[in-house]
């Protein structure tokens, strides 16, 4: 029984850890954020992003929508420039999953030579939003969120980029938390 539980455990780890997105951010603690009420996209910066122009489209109205939710209005004088940057990686996670019942290490009576091995190769997105004061040309709050970009149609990938970009902007202003 006590197997069982730990195989549903680690089922369900494993099935969660590749929806998540790891997310980061970092920010100028001398910068007051309540001052900033709108934003526009600083295309110099987008324009760099190395994703099609299809992806950088849906990036930005992702943000734009989750920065309207917070109260920010869109504008040609805006207090905050928003830029953007993207990397990604191929990923492989090989897991040998030999699970059964036995009497200590190295013995399994269940095991009869065989292994099972999981092989999983994935592509891990990294987003980087950007926002600059527009009066100082300084960077004040950058966020990275980091995960499995798992895209079969164009759908999940509109679904998965608003997720990384809910994930992003929501420690956005600092000191709110999630």
């Amino acid at each position: 029984m006590k197997s069982l539980k730990l195989l549903a455990v680690i089922l369900i780890m494993t099935l969660t850890s590749c929806t998540t997105v790891k997310v980061v951010s970092d920010y100028d603690t001398k910068v007051n954020f309540t001052e900033y009420k709108t934003f526009a996209f600083y295309k110099k910066g987008i324009d760099k992003a190395s994703v099609s122009d299809l992806d950088k489209k849906r990036i930005m109205r992702a943000i734009e929508a989750e920065l309207v939710s917070k109260g920010f209005t869109k504008s040609n004088n805006p207090d905050l420039l928003v830029s953007i940057f993207t990397k990604s990686r191929e990923r492989v996670n090989v897991r040998d999953n030999n699970f059964g019942w036995g009497f200590g290490w190295g013995y399994n009576p269940w095991f009869n030579g065989r292994s099972n091995i999981n092989v999983n190769q994935y592509t891990e997105g990294t987003l980087f939003i950007d926002f600059i004061d527009k009066n100082s040309n300084e960077l004040v709050w950058q966020g990275i969120g980091s995960g499995a970009m798992k895209m079969k149609n164009v759908e999940k990938k509109e679904e998965r980029i608003k997720e990384f970009v809910n994930e992003i902007i929501s420690t956005y202003p600092p000191g709110t938390g999630k």
